[in-house]
């Protein structure tokens, strides 16, 4: 018999049609709803679906006032179960106001001449986050659709034209550092920079999500594990996201993370029954163990190393470096270092 991540709660956030239908990602939408029939699937990460447990905002229901209350229904969740894991996936425009410094998050119930004011901004957001008191808390945004759904549905019309001293990208790194600030907390995003968040050549999902959605069904799992965990995402996603969107678009799309954490689970792997050390266990889709990455988790030149980081401290910064083991070493600055064989 499977059993039920009861303490995992997921507030999906996909802003896909616009109220200011120039504005409008359909792909957001794929993106949420797929990842709740992952995320509920007892088979595979096994939350409770129900409304306790988690929430989907899409389309017309993706407004500002429909956040801010999903926000705070995760704060009372929290409040109430002390084991709680948290989730909250955006996946829609990201603008920056060049001018003031303020970035936005694009609901659906967006004012086009009044961006200030109507928008959802990351300040709002920050707050809200950190209202929830939960140890273990999971951000992931997916952000900077534009190029990816021009180039896919080869729609030249699709390129957004922004206002005036708003620009398209991901969030900044003082959003970043806001939005991690408190216990427990992991940020991710899709990608870096000026980079776009591009889609599969099928449009059926972002390229980012599908390979959430990998990770989520154990695709950086190894024998004998029976949850999915924040590095097992982490390395799936910095390995397989430039892949594909170099194979597919031959462009640079580079996953970001931020995080001062211990390494938790985010869900049950394949129903808690996980993957056996005989290569069992996993049931509708055969789960293939792929070797981790060194993955890039914040700053220029920040490093986790080694084969995994499962039971590790998750550090964030430049010139970091996490091994995993009993006699784990940490290296501030070094130059010239070499591991194991010459």
């Amino acid at each position: 018999m499977n059993q039920t991540f009861n303490n995992g709660y997921a507030l999906l956030i996909g802003v896909g049609e616009s109220a200011y239908p120039r504005w409008s990602l359909p792909v957001t939408v794929k993106d949420t709803q797929a990842i709740k029939s992952v995320l509920t699937n007892p088979n595979i990460c096994a939350y409770p679906n129900s409304d306790n447990n988690i929430r989907l905002l899409y389309d017309s229901t993706a407004t500002r006032s429909a956040i801010v209350n999903g926000l705070g229904w995760l704060k009372a969740q929290a409040a109430n179960d002390p084991e709680a894991t948290v989730i909250v996936y955006y996946s829609g425009h990201g603008w920056l106001d060049q001018s003031t410094g303020q970035y936005y998050l694009i609901q659906h119930d967006i004012e086009p001449f009044d961006i200030p004011n109507s928008a959802f901004s990351a300040q709002n957001f920050t707050e809200a986050l950190q209202q929830i008191k939960s140890k273990r808390l999971l951000v992931l945004i997916d952000c900077c659709h534009g190029e990816g759904m021009a180039t896919a549905k080869d729609d030249e019309n699709i390129h957004i034209k922004l206002p005036q001293s708003l620009m398209q990208t991901f969030p900044p790194e003082s959003v970043l550092d806001s939005l991690k600030q408190g216990e427990g907390r992991a940020v991710f995003t899709s990608s870096r920079g000026q980079q776009k968040s591009w889609i599969l050549k099928d449009n059926s999902l972002s390229i980012y999500t599908h390979h959430l959605i990998e990770a989520l069904k154990g695709a950086a799992n190894r024998p004998g594990d029976t949850t999915v965990k924040v590095s097992n995402l982490m390395n799936h996603l910095a390995k397989c996201v430039p892949e594909t969107a170099q194979a597919m678009y031959k462009v640079e799309q580079k996953p970001f993370f931020d995080t001062v954490t211990e390494d938790f689970a985010v869900s049950l792997l394949l129903g808690g029954k996980g993957i056996s050390v005989d290569g069992e266990g996993a049931t509708e889709d055969k789960v293939t163990a792929v070797p981790n990455q060194g993955v890039n988790v914040s700053g220029s030149r920040s490093n986790t190393a080694g084969r995994d980081i499962n039971d590790s401290i998750i550090t964030s910064g430049d010139d970091n470096s996490v091994q995993k083991g009993n006699h784990n070493v940490i290296i501030k600055k070094a130059r010239d270092v070499s591991f194991g064989k010459n």
